[in-house]
């Protein structure tokens, strides 16, 4: 193997690499029954990231507008904001304001609205950051598997 394609796998990822290599690893919600384009399919990840800035943009003006004195303290009070929002928007209705916006909506893997406890469960490990950073080959993060969730489009 030349050091360039070394270079080049390890820079796109362990999925290029393995596909490269012949691996056929089906595409992302393959494993959960999901199709591959269209309603239903698991939501890309920039469209995700994008709404995800704009939630937290949104709990950002609230907490500044209502609760926080000024920008001390600021970061918190976003960050219980929006724990409060994505618990009761997700549990009830399935999306955030920002995943509406944006046409995504979470489900449970069995397709089904995802339940309160699990909603709860899934905005709590979001809201640690690090467990939305690790993600499988289907694309959820760490927040999404161990909910038994997956971000869909509508």
């Amino acid at each position: 193997m030349d050091k360039r394609q070394a270079i080049g796998s390890w820079l796109s990822g362990p999925r290029a690499g393995a596909e490269s290599a012949g691996v056929d690893l089906g595409h992302r919600g393959s494993s959960l029954g999901l199709p591959e384009h269209g309603p239903g399919s698991v939501a890309p990840p920039g469209r995700r990231l994008l709404a995800i800035t704009l939630d937290w943009g949104l709990c950002m003006l609230i907490a500044y507008g209502l609760l926080a004195r000024g920008l001390a303290g600021l970061g918190n009070w976003t960050l219980a904001v929006f724990v409060v929002t994505a618990v009761l928007t997700v549990g009830t209705i399935g999306c955030t304001p920002g995943k509406r916006l944006l046409g995504l909506r979470v489900i449970s893997v069995d397709g089904r609205r995802l339940s309160f406890p699990r909603t709860v469960l899934r905005t709590l490990l979001l809201a640690l950051a690090v467990p939305a950073l690790i993600w499988d080959r289907d694309g959820r993060g760490l927040h999404d598997r161990l909910s038994r969730a997956v971000q869909v489009r509508m």
